[in-house]
């Protein structure tokens, strides 16, 4: 077991730089997930940290080791990536076996950790059968079962579950993350999915254009995002955004829309009065109340559990989720309350969040 820590490192493909002096400290044991939107850098970092991409700047720690210039057979890690990269005319066992019997271990022990390795991924059954002849799900168990047999300092993870079908994703969410808690293996797991992110990690690091936008909990990055970009990444639905001019006389706060719409605040919104602001929600956090945000229904859309509904307020969207049954109609009035406690406000030139006093 090991922690990583990544000091100042950037990337430069060329002369076009990709990664823009990342610095994230990774505990031992802590299971930490890398997420973005597609181009943002994250899985080039992992493979910089893997050792398969040369970094351009800075410094890559591992259980207090620089490894810029080691191998990455030498590095003590083990990867997991998005196509299994299993070895076809090798049963189940050999692939798990494989990185063993090329490091020369003895075959007592390479049978001992395989067989270690099938009985915690439930593959014992299964080790005599070829790739071909499993499932996603179960080749993707193989894959994991590859990593576990190489007991390594570090695990990385690179979108292992995007050739997943939806239902099968939720199901190796659990088992990764019950693994990990088993196995208590320091993890760095990439995606772009920011639920598996939500779902999975101890903490989330947030990245967009090479850099880091936000490092937390899960639940700090939904109750406090850092940004406007934070915010609407996530939450799913994503949060709602309306712009507007923070408005205070008295004891009497809002945000003011362009079409002179009033969004409540709460008493302690901070901000100055005539500032540019964005107003966010999300849409779990309205309800249907007396007084509120007016808004006229567009789209209603029902999926069993919740009923997502797409509105207009002041020509700008909004979604609210319900989980009580409503009979909504395209075109009605409707008016949306804001939980005060859970609105967010955002400076509108910078994206940056705005405090409460």
């Amino acid at each position: 077991m090991a922690s990583v820590d990544i000091r100042r490192v950037t990337k430069q493909f060329g002369s076009h730089p990709v990664i823009h002096g990342v610095d994230i400290a990774i505990a031992d044991h802590e299971f930490v997930v890398l997420v973005g939107p597609s181009g943002c850098g994250k899985s080039t970092l992992l493979r910089m940290i893997a050792g398969l991409e040369q970094i351009s700047g800075g410094e890559i720690v591992i259980g207090g080791r620089v490894v810029n210039d080691v191998q990455p057979k030498e590095r003590d890690i083990a990867m997991v990536f998005q196509n299994y990269a299993l070895y076809p005319h090798m049963t189940v066992h050999d692939n798990m076996a494989f990185s063993m019997k090329l490091r020369g271990a003895p075959q007592a022990e390479i049978t001992e950790r395989v067989n270690k390795a099938a009985d915690i991924l439930a593959l014992t059954p299964l080790l005599q059968r070829y790739p071909r002849q499993l499932s996603g799900g179960q080749r993707q168990r193989v894959a994991m079962g590859r990593a576990i047999v190489r007991d390594p300092q570090v695990f990385l993870f690179d979108e292992p579950l995007s050739n997943l079908d939806a239902k099968l994703r939720v199901a190796m969410r659990t088992e990764i993350k019950a693994l990990h808690q088993r196995l208590r293996t320091t993890s760095i797991y990439v995606t772009h999915d920011q639920v598996e992110a939500m779902s999975m990690a101890d903490r989330i690091v947030l990245m967009r254009d090479g850099v880091v936008e936000q490092i937390g909990s899960p639940l700090e990055l939904y109750d406090h995002p850092a940004n406007v970009f934070a915010a609407g990444f996530i939450g799913s639905p994503a949060m709602n955004f309306l712009p507007g001019m923070l408005r205070r006389a008295g004891n009497e706060l809002h945000v003011e829309t362009a079409r002179g719409i009033r969004l409540p605040l709460p008493s302690n919104a901070g901000g100055t009065d005539g500032q540019k602001v964005i107003y966010g929600v999300r849409p779990e956090h309205l309800s249907l109340g007396g007084e509120g945000i007016p808004a006229t229904v567009a789209v209603v859309e029902p999926t069993g559990a919740d009923t997502f509904v797409y509105s207009e307020v002041g020509g700008v969207p909004v979604c609210a989720t319900f989980s009580e049954r409503h009979a909504f109609e395209p075109g009605k009035q409707i008016v949306l309350k804001p939980q005060l406690e859970t609105v967010h406000l955002f400076d509108e030139a910078s994206g940056v969040a705005i405090r409460n006093a």
